[in-house]
């Protein structure tokens, strides 16, 4: 480093300004990188005084979690030498310098380490082949750049790569790599965060998000890596890119629409829909899809704009009712009954929809999953798809957090429900256990069999999945898709609000009817966010406070029972170990219920609150006491997070 910035930055940790840790990882970076961006961006913010942006940057190196990586690829502050000559839809030219940020050092590094580990793999199984990677990316700032670097890098390290023409949505990379028999893939998104951030997720050859043992050996090649310096292979030995585009679409489109149960629900006139993409990948393949299936379909123009900005939102998460803000307006001024939006990597879902009254409603996940499962459990059993005879070959998956309803409806139907940790991946994870179960001669053609086929196999041999999600506004309803699928989704909420309009009902309707056989249940989720190196440290020790001193009573009343899975040493339903994992479930002797978890994925510590009333109870004043309680019960439970945070 330059002799005269060294001593600034030396002198700033000597005055409490910058982090022992950030300059450690600043000379790495420098040590490492050989972009010319990095030290004149390293230079600029520290004679600029910046020191709460080099620590942001800088306290710790993005780490290649479980999932693949995420972290801002533009930086509070951007610098001149990032900016340069600017990039699309007002974005700089180059990402965010910093062993903590989204950007080439980390993405590069990221790329390599799974192909070493993958390259491995696929070596150690004999045929002398190329391994086979399949990378798809969402609309924001530099995923275009980030996917094709990352097929440059696989090209040069002897890999073939299936790249996307353009955004796609992440179920769509898990379902390519399971149709191409890929070896592994990788979605440059970073889901519904805000617009500054990017990630790398990593996918195995399943289709599912890297798990145990996976998921550490590709992290340990990761780690390895201090340079994003290489050697490509000479060019006889290197890989080359398939590009897929509409025909590959209409390959997943046509398996997608095998999951409508009852297509004849659609005959009498599908839904009026307003869809919006959120500035996103949804509508490549939604807004077809839909209009195939019979829907009247108009989608929100403003928000069909492929923008990284997300100009139009907040924020992109259909979690947030805002985002549905226009299309709100859209569905009032044409009298549409549903609005459907997907965030930008078109894996999550959220709806509103319209009433008895005329007034359009929002759904929680919760709610959403609620009644998509419980259409789904009646209608196979009606229609024999699944029969009393075979039940306990059934199974739904959700997650911990997610609402207590759907194990009622799962078990009213005799269908068993398993819990899994927060995490698509712990779904997808349970599917290829159901998949591997089948002896190996009668699943050898398996990812090319119908559905029909692969649940007579399931129902004899393992178990059929019916229906899976989690609170946060994901779902899946097939097992050629290893992940939360909002093109799936929105396919089965057409049909769900087709079935209601042919049967003289609605959604809210339904969901009423939902809470008067099993009691109102209503869930909160609420976040305490502190951003940066600061926030980092806040959220850890108030996460291990609860695993010091976890509450013995809330809220007037005593606690019953604190499950702790960062203990580890718990199993599931099925008796399969469940890992460790930072998360807190306590249960109160009132019936109500919280967890607290840091976010994988986000800088906050998230709270999950669960309150329910009494079956047969009348729904609308018992609607207004739970939530009452649950209101009360969430002022208990933030007084005692900010006490424990001094």
């Amino acid at each position: 480093m330059e002799s005269i910035l060294h001593p600034l930055l030396e002198k700033a940790v000597a005055d409490g300004r910058l982090l022992a840790s950030s300059l450690e990882n600043i000379d790495l970076l420098l040590a490492g990188s050989k972009d010319p961006v990095v030290p004149v961006s390293i230079r600029e913010l520290a004679e600029a005084g910046e020191w709460q942006e080099l620590n942001d940057r800088f306290y710790k190196t993005l780490a290649f979690g479980t999932g693949g990586l995420r972290g801002r690829t533009i930086g509070k502050v951007v610098t001149k030498a990032e900016q340069g000559q600017g990039g699309p839809n007002g974005r700089p030219e180059f990402p965010c310098v910093g062993t903590a940020s989204m950007n080439y050092f980390n993405v590069g590094r990221a790329m390599r380490g799974l192909i070493i580990y993958m390259s491995r793999f696929v070596a150690a199984e004999g045929g002398n082949r190329k391994p086979l990677i399949v990378i798809g990316h969402d609309t924001r700032h530099f995923s275009r750049d980030f996917a094709e670097f990352c097929a440059r890098i696989a090209c040069d390290l002897g890999c073939d790569v299936a790249l996307f023409d353009g955004p796609c949505s992440t179920p769509e990379v898990s379902f390519a790599i399971r149709e191409l028999g890929a070896d592994t893939g990788v979605v440059l998104t970073a889901s519904h965060n805000p617009a500054h951030d990017n990630g790398f997720k990593a996918y195995f050859r399943d289709g599912s998000q890297l798990i145990a043992p996976h998921d550490k050996g590709v992290i340990e090649e990761v780690n390895a890596l201090s340079s994003d310096s290489y050697e490509p292979l000479p060019e006889a030995e290197r890989g080359s890119v398939r590009v897929l585009g509409p025909e590959f679409d209409r390959v997943f489109m046509d398996r997608l629409k095998t999951i409508i149960l009852r297509p004849g629900e659609f005959e009498q006139g599908g839904a009026n829909v307003v869809y919006t993409n959120l500035h996103g990948t949804g509508g490549r393949c939604i807004v077809p899809l839909l209009r195939e299936l019979g829907c009247k379909v108009t989608t929100v123009e403003a928000q069909d704009v492929l923008d990284g900005r997300f100009p139009t939102v907040a924020s992109p998460n259909p979690e947030n009712a805002s985002a549905l803000a226009m299309g709100i307006e859209q569905a009032d001024r044409i009298g549409a009954e549903i609005v459907i939006a997907t965030d930008p990597d078109a894996d999550r879902m959220g709806i509103a929809v319209r009433d008895a009254a005329g007034e359009m409603k929002l759904m929680t996940g919760n709610q959403i999953g609620s009644l998509l499962a419980w259409y789904r459990c009646m209608t196979m059993l009606e229609l024999g798809m699944i029969s009393p005879d075979n039940l306990e070959h059934t199974v739904m998956v959700k997650t911990f957090v997610t609402t207590p309803l759907q194990d009622a409806i799962g078990e009213s139907f005799g269908i068993p429900v398993v819990n899994v940790l927060t995490g698509f991946k712990y779904i997808a994870a349970k599917l290829g256990k159901y998949e591997a179960a089948i002896p190996e001669n009668l699943r050898r053609d398996y990812r090319r069999m119908s559905e029909d086929e692969t649940r007579a196999l399931r129902l004899k041999f393992s178990r059929f999945f019916v229906f899976g999600g989690e609170e946060s506004y994901g779902y899946l309803a097939q097992d050629f898709v290893r992940d939360k699928d909002a093109n799936a989704a929105a396919l089965l909420v057409a049909e769900l609000a087709a079935y209601a309009s042919n049967h003289g009902t609605n959604l809210t309707a339904l969901l009423d009817d939902l809470f008067g056989k099993y009691g109102v249940h209503l869930e909160g989720g609420k976040s305490i966010v502190m951003e940066g190196a600061d926030g980092a440290a806040k959220i850890a020790a108030l996460a291990q406070s609860y695993a010091d001193h976890p509450p013995v009573e809330v809220d007037g009343s005593a606690v019953k029972a604190v499950r702790d899975f960062s203990k580890g040493g718990m199993v599931d339903a099925e008796g399969d170990p469940i890992p460790a994992e930072k998360m807190l479930f306590v249960d109160l002797e009132d019936g109500r219920s919280f967890a607290v978890r840091p976010s994988g994925t986000e800088p906050k510590i998230k709270y999950y609150l669960f309150g329910h009333g009494a079956p047969g109870a009348d729904v609308q004043e018992s609607r207004k006491a739970v939530q009452a309680a649950e209101d009360s019960l969430w002022r208990a439970v933030e007084a005692d997070a900010r006490k424990r945070m001094g």
